[in-house]
């Protein structure tokens, strides 16, 4: 602990930018006054250098969940895994992304005008996602969760309005389309997240950021196309057979 009370706010964020959003939360500047120590920091701005560092510590301890058999896992699960993984995540880091860009394009506009663009489809992507989010959550994902349940009580179902799964899984497969063509264009426009030359902290941990948010979408996307979206058609095939 006494370690990390005497590293400096830059030097945590350049280990892992992910404790940006932590310094953002407290409103502490790690691009400019990144040189201040944690001990400083908190000292000046009257924050408890211990409950500081314990959320630094434990963004910095989370563990990526590689090699997880999510193609085991009951549906009724791995949809309460999306929201409370993916969904959220999505909901946390949007206006922190949002909130740096426009910081980008004030800063660095003049010299990158590439970033207005940037800025513009992702605010695309984070006002089509929260949607895309909440079709999932109050359609889709209810009745996902119906099905298991009456598979588990061995009841019936009856058919959703809207019709069958097929429905709200070739628009939400759509949609995912559309992101993957948003972000295929900013990676494209940021040279595949690579900072200029003349790039400072917040331009750095801001695309660092992108790169991590396209990387969970991936996934989220992953999780959604290959697993959940043709189980939940066959499992909604059982029922109408059994009919």
């Amino acid at each position: 602990m006494e370690t990390l009370e005497k590293n400096t706010i830059g030097e945590f964020v350049a280990q892992d930018f992910r404790t940006a959003a932590i310094f953002s939360k407290y409103g502490i500047d790690f691009c400019c006054k990144g040189h201040r120590t944690i001990e400083e920091v908190c000292q000046i701005k009257n924050i408890n250098e211990t409950d500081l560092l314990e959320e630094l510590n434990t963004v910095m301890d989370l563990k990526h969940d590689y090699g997880v058999d999510f193609n085991s896992w009951p549906l009724d699960l791995l949809v309460i895994y999306i929201e409370k993984t993916h969904h959220r995540y999505i909901e946390e880091k949007t206006p922190v992304i949002l909130q740096y860009l426009d910081k980008l394009c004030s800063g660095h506009g003049s010299n990158h005008p590439e970033l207005f663009q940037i800025n513009e489809l992702f605010m695309e992507c984070a006002g089509e996602l929260a949607q895309h989010m909440k079709k999932e959550e109050l359609i889709l994902f209810p009745f996902v969760k119906k099905m298991m349940g009456a598979t588990k009580s061995h009841d019936s179902i009856e058919p959703p309005h809207f019709g069958t799964v097929n429905n709200p899984i070739t628009m939400m497969m759509e949609e995912h389309d559309n992101e993957g063509e948003r972000f295929r264009t900013i990676g494209s426009l940021t040279n595949n997240y690579t900072p200029p030359v003349d790039a400072c902290n917040t331009y750095r941990v801001t695309f660092a950021m992108l790169e991590e948010f396209e990387q969970d979408l991936h996934k989220h996307i992953h999780l959604e196309n290959n697993i959940l979206f043709p189980k939940a058609k066959a499992l909604e095939k059982f029922f109408s057979d059994k009919e």
